[in-house]
C-alpha cells in the first residue's frame, strides 16, 4: 500500500468528513469516533470450539482488550482458524494441519492492511496457531506481543501422570493385545482432563518456549497454566497495554525476529528436548522476516546446546512442573549464563533478555538442570544428510539413545499403509519404515506420523525400528525418527525410487542418510521414475501443492508455481 495513501486515510478516521461512513460503522458498536485518535490494536484470537486447547481464548481476548483500554488504546478483536491436530491425526484431515498455518497467517496480514492496525495482539495455543502469528507479525512488521493460552494439566491414571501421548501410544499395546480395550477406555477418560495445550512439551509447547526466547511476549507468561484463570487473565490484560506501550515506542516486531533472535529460539528449543516442528517453523518465520538462516545452523545451535529440562516425551515432567521450576525463565537465564543464548536482544518490556531473566530461580537439579550437570549433554536436533536426503532431514534423538541404524527398508506411499503394516504385524525388528508422498507437496500438507510412531512404540519396536519420511512428526514421538526428508518424493526426490529390501543406513554422528544403492542404478530408477497423480486438484489444497516450498525451507509459501 502506498504509505502516504495509507496515513492519510488513518488521519482522516478521526474527523475528516470523507470517511464519515467508516465512522458510522463505529459508532453501531458503540465506539466513540473520539477515540479513533488513539493507538488501535487488532486483538487477533485463534479461538475455536473444536478442541479444548485454544477454549480459553475468548476470555483472554476480553482482559486484552482490558489492557487496551487501560494503556489509553482502542481494542479490535477478529478471530481465525485453528485445526486440532490431535482429532485430524491418523486422518486425511491432518493434511490440513501446516495449510492451516499459511491461512492463519494470511488472514492475520490481511486484517491488518484491511483495517491499519497500529499493533496487534495474537492470542494463540494450538500447534500451528504459534508460529502462523509470528509469521503474519515478520510480514506485517508492525507492533505485536503475543499471548499463549497456556497449558493443560496432565491426567492421572494407575498412580503416575499421563498425556494424550499415551494414549496414542496405547492404541499400538492394546493392537498387540498388551492392554486390554478396558485398560485403554479408562486412560482415554483421564488423559486430557482440561482446557489448554497438551500437557507434554510437544510442539506447542516447544513453540511457547520459542516466543519467550525471541522476547515477543513477557518471559515467563506462556506457560502458565491455561486453567489459573486470574493468572493467565493478568498477563493477557498486561499483554494489551504492552502492545500500545510498543506502538508508542515505534517498536515493530521484526527487531524480535533478528537473526539473534532466531537462534536464542533454536537453542530454547533445544535446551527443552523440543520439537522437530520448531525447526521448521524458525525456518518459516525467518524467510517471512527476511532473515537468511538455514536448515544446518539451526540444527548446529541444537547439537551444542545442553538438553538441561527433563521433560516429556523424551523425560519425566509435564508443562505444568516446568512452569513450577521456574519455567522459560530459568531456562533462559541458565542459558545466558553459558552462552547459549545472547542475553542482549530485546524483548517487548524493553528490558534485554538477560535482564528480563535476571531474577529466575536457579535449577532445581530435578526438572531444570544446571549446564554444568545437564539432564543430557548433547543436542538433540540434527540434519542429516546423503544420497537419500540431499537437501537434507531432520532427526529428533532426545528420546532415545540410538545413533545407528542399518537395515532393510519397508516402503509405504502413505501414512496408512505403514500403519496397516505395523497393526497387522508385519513389521520386525531391524526394519527401515519408509513412508514417501506425505511431505508438502506430495501429501499435501506434511503430515505428522503420529499415528504410526505410537503405534511402533505401542508395538514394542520403538528401539528396534527405525522411520524415514518426508512427513513431520507430532513433538510427542519417541524413537530414531528421521523426518522432513528433501527433496521429497513428489517432486522427484531419491525416497521416491526406494525398494523393498534396499539397506538404508542412518548415522547421527557422520550426519548421514544412505541408501545402499549404487550412483547409476538410483539415477535410473530416478529416470524411469513417474509422479503420482495429484491427491486433490481443486481447492487450497491444490493451491497449496502448487506454491509450497521444501522442508528445508520451512515449507513456506512462494509466489509462482514450484
Amino acid at each position: 500500500m502506498n504509505d502516504a495513501v495509507r496515513r492519510r486515510a488513518r488521519a482522516g478516521l478521526h474527523e475528516s468528513a470523507e470517511r464519515a461512513p467508516a465512522r458510522a460503522h463505529f459508532r453501531a458498536m458503540g465506539i466513540d469516533p473520539e477515540r479513533l485518535g488513539r493507538p488501535i490494536i487488532g486483538v487477533a484470537s485463534t479461538w475455536t470450539g473444536t478442541m479444548p486447547c485454544n477454549l480459553n481464548q475468548r476470555e483472554l481476548a476480553n482482559r486484552v482488550g482490558e489492557g487496551v483500554s487501560a494503556a489509553n488504546g482502542l481494542a479490535l478483536g477478529f478471530n481465525t482458524i485453528a485445526v486440532s491436530d490431535n482429532q485430524s491425526q491418523g486422518t486425511p484431515g491432518m493434511r490440513a494441519s501446516l495449510i492451516s498455518r499459511e491461512v492463519i497467517a494470511d488472514s492475520i496480514e490481511l486484517m491488518v492492511h484491511a483495517h491499519d492496525f497500529d499493533g496487534l495482539v495474537c492470542i494463540v495455543g494450538c500447534d500451528k496457531t504459534v508460529p502462523a502469528a509470528l509469521m503474519a507479525l515478520a510480514r506485517v512488521d508492525k507492533p505485536g506481543v503475543l499471548v499463549y493460552n497456556g497449558p493443560m494439566r496432565a491426567g492421572r491414571w494407575r498412580e503416575r501422570d499421563v498425556t494424550i501421548q499415551d494414549v496414542w501410544e496405547a492404541v499400538g499395546a492394546e493392537e498387540r493385545g498388551l492392554i486390554t480395550r478396558e485398560d485403554l477406555d479408562e486412560l482415554e477418560r483421564v488423559a486430557c482432563p482440561g482446557v489448554g495445550t497438551c500437557a507434554g512439551h510437544f510442539t506447542a509447547n516447544t513453540m511457547a518456549v520459542a516466543v519467550d526466547c525471541l522476547g515477543v511476549a513477557p518471559v515467563g507468561d506462556a506457560l502458565v497454566p491455561a486453567d489459573e484463570h486470574e493468572l493467565k487473565g493478568a498477563a493477557a490484560a498486561h499483554a494489551g497495554a504492552l502492545a500500545v506501550q510498543l506502538v508508542e515506542r515505534g517498536a515493530s516486531a521484526r527487531r524480535f525476529f533478528s537473526r539473534r533472535g532466531l537462534l536464542n529460539a533454536m537453542a530454547g528449543i533445544a535446551a527443552t528436548g523440543g520439537s522437530t516442528n520448531g525447526v521448521l517453523h524458525l525456518l518459516a518465520i525467518a524467510r517471512e522476516a527476511g532473515v537468511p538462516l538455514s536448515l544446518e545452523e539451526l540444527t548446529d545451535v541444537a547439537g551444542r546446546t545442553p538438553v538441561i529440562a527433563d521433560l516429556a516425551p523424551s523425560g519425566r515432567w509435564m508443562a505444568t512442573d516446568f512452569q513450577r521450576a521456574g519455567g522459560t525463565r530459568t531456562l533462559i537465564r541458565e542459558l545466558v549464563r553459558g552462552g547459549h543464548i545472547d542475553g542482549g536482544t530485546p524483548t517487548v518490556d524493553g528490558r534485554t533478555l538477560a535482564e528480563a531473566t535476571d531474577d529466575a530461580a536457579p535449577p532445581d537439579g530435578e526438572v531444570v538442570y544446571t549446564l554444568d550437570k545437564p539432564f543430557k549433554p548433547s543436542g538433540a536436533l540434527h540434519t542429516l544428510r546423503g544420497n537419500l536426503a540431499p537437501d537434507g532431514s531432520l532427526v529428533k534423538v532426545s528420546a532415545t539413545d540410538r545413533r545407528f541404524h542399518r537395515g532393510p527398508a519397508r516402503v509405504f506411499d502413505s501414512e496408512e499403509a505403514c500403519c496397516d503394516g505395523v497393526r497387522t504385524g508385519g513389521i520386525v525388528s531391524g526394519d527401515v519404515l519408509v513412508v514417501r508422498y506425505e511431505g508438502p507437496a506430495g501429501g499435501p500438507g506434511m503430515r505428522e506420523l503420529l499415528s504410526v510412531t505410537a503405534s511402533v512404540v505401542g508395538a514394542g519396536l520403538g528401539e528396534s525400528v527405525v522411520l524415514v519420511t518426508d512427513g513431520r512428526f507430532s513433538g510427542a514421538t519417541r524413537g530414531l525418527m528421521v523426518g522432513h526428508v528433501a527433496p521429497e518424493a513428489a517432486r522427484g526426490g531419491p525416497l521416491a525410487v526406494v525398494r523393498d529390501g534396499d539397506v538404508i543406513a542412518v548415522d547421527v554422528h557422520a550426519g548421514t542418510l544412505v541408501v545402499e544403492v549404487d550412483d547409476r542404478e538410483l539415477a535410473a530408477r530416478l529416470a524411469d521414475w513417474q509422479a503420482p497423480p495429484p491427491r486433490y486438484d481443486v481447492g487450497v489444497f491444490a493451491r497449496y501443492r502448487a506454491l509450497v516450498s521444501s522442508a528445508s525451507e520451512g515449507a513456506v509459501l512462494t509466489a509462482q508455481a514450484q
